[in-house]
């Protein structure tokens, strides 16, 4: 049932701006609210960390705030942008503690890492921070200044592959380090 709720977290996740962007051009923003309710309901359910919920509940939070001083439609496009601030709040402040969230990853799969790695960990947890940071800032700009069109293109597609690259990159330098 879990990995049931998990597939369906994450479809929705990623088909969550094209919904928007038809929604918005069906519907008045209100109409979308249950949508991002259910979607954010069912990622804390699917969750099983306590940091990833503070991140949903964060974002919940903020969300409504939001929505309540600028309205539901710009609230409804600011999903993105909440999301973006509340996994650098994690990656970040992971930074200032003992063990970076990212170390924290690999030791999941590596519970001995060398002090090369730690080190290594630690710059990736600092490259994905600043990745969350001007994604999060670019999908900002979109819901406040662009188009619908354009912000459906930034936040359904070019995010993800961005995200993509900057993860396949970073699969490939490890590798180029393990064999090092």
């Amino acid at each position: 049932m879990k990995t049931l709720i998990t597939v369906l977290v994450v479809l929705l996740s990623i088909s969550y701006p094209f919904v928007v962007y038809v929604g918005l051009q069906n519907f008045e923003a209100k109409w979308l609210l249950p949508f991002l309710v259910i979607m954010l309901a069912l990622r804390w359910f699917a969750s099983g960390q306590n940091s990833e919920r503070k991140v949903i509940l964060t974002t919940l939070v903020l969300l409504g705030c939001i929505m309540f001083f600028v309205g539901h439609q710009v609230g409804l496009k600011f999903y993105p942008v909440m999301m973006n601030f509340s996994f650098f709040v994690l990656f970040a402040g992971s930074l200032f503690s003992s063990t970076p969230i990212v170390e924290k990853f690999a030791r999941i799969k590596e519970p001995a890492l060398t002090p090369k790695a730690i080190k290594y960990t630690r710059k990736v947890t600092i490259v994905w921070s600043i990745f969350f940071a001007l994604n999060g800032t670019i999908a900002c700009l979109t819901a406040l200044f662009a188009s619908d069109e354009l912000w459906m293109l930034y936040n359904g597609l070019i995010a993800y592959i961005l995200m993509g690259v900057l993860g396949g990159s970073e699969w490939l330098i490890r590798q180029q380090i393990r064999k090092a």
